[in-house]
């Protein structure tokens, strides 16, 4: 009966792993520099920088587009999100503080630079955003080494709700399991899928972290853990991809993009 049992069991552990997720690697592009971040559209991708940015097109990897700040105002871009032709970059003066963050704006086309959002002094350093059901979703990082300012850690890091006119509206904190996983860094990338959940990185963890809004209480809900090759920084999801779900993210040693497949 005991065998049986233990048949059973080694069955159905191995039927739950055949149907776990991963992120499965399907190109690569090694790039001249490659530290913060991806964004992508239909036929391009965009390399994010500190204060530099590179476009290249997705069929080969070919930069056709930089640009890079020359005024000094700029510190430390963070990552990126393509929407309606515009590339809206999130930026930080991290690791200085008290924490200043805006959001820059660049035209997909010629990468010149076309606007500007300032968050100002805030609790947080902002290191992603997103535009989803009519809102702006902002992470406001924090940290547990020598970037924490205030005498916060990464546990104060949160994800705010904004009007499309930048109103705040509601925040969340993320789950303890979640800030384990970032420490000492935080969230450094985040973006909502199709599917309604949303996905996050880290800052070096090779893992792709769900979650969903909760449905009470004021902390977002663990869902899983998906391994990826890309490790942690700002990545975005391909939504010109139909019926499945493509990730390009970073490895930021070696300066590689990844393009891959969440199966």
């Amino acid at each position: 009966m005991r065998f049986t049992t233990l048949l059973l069991l080694t069955a159905l552990l191995l039927f739950k792993s055949g149907f776990a997720q991963q992120a499965k690697e399907t190109r690569r592009f090694q790039l001249k520099e490659v530290k913060q971040g991806v964004a992508v559209d239909a036929t391009h991708f965009y390399v994010i920088n500190n204060t530099s940015l590179t476009k290249h097109t997705k069929t080969d990897g070919r930069q056709v587009a930089n640009w890079k700040d020359t005024t000094g105002l700029l510190k430390h871009l963070n990552s990126g999100v393509v929407l309606d032709g515009k590339l809206y970059c999130v930026h930080s003066n991290y690791p200085d503080v008290p924490m200043l963050s805006s959001i820059e704006i660049f035209d997909t086309g010629t990468l010149r630079h076309i606007g500007t959002h300032s968050f100002g002094l805030y609790p947080g350093s902002a290191t992603w955003a997103d535009f989803y059901r009519g809102f702006w979703w902002v992470a406001f990082a924090n940290y547990s080494d020598k970037a924490s300012a205030e005498g916060r850690d990464n546990r104060w890091t949160m994800l705010v709700k904004f009007s499309e006119k930048w109103e705040r509206l509601e925040s969340w904190a993320f789950p303890a399991n979640v800030l384990q996983a970032f420490a000492s860094k935080s969230s450094s990338g985040g973006t909502w899928g199709k599917d309604g959940l949303l996905y996050c990185t880290g800052h070096d963890k090779p893992e792709l972290y769900v979650l969903k809004l909760p449905d009470r209480g004021s902390t977002l809900q663990y869902v899983k853990t998906i391994p990826t090759v890309s490790e942690g920084q700002a990545f975005a999801i391909d939504r010109s991809a139909k019926n499945k779900l493509v990730l390009y993210g970073i490895t930021r040693h070696d300066n590689y993009v990844i393009v891959s497949e969440v199966e």
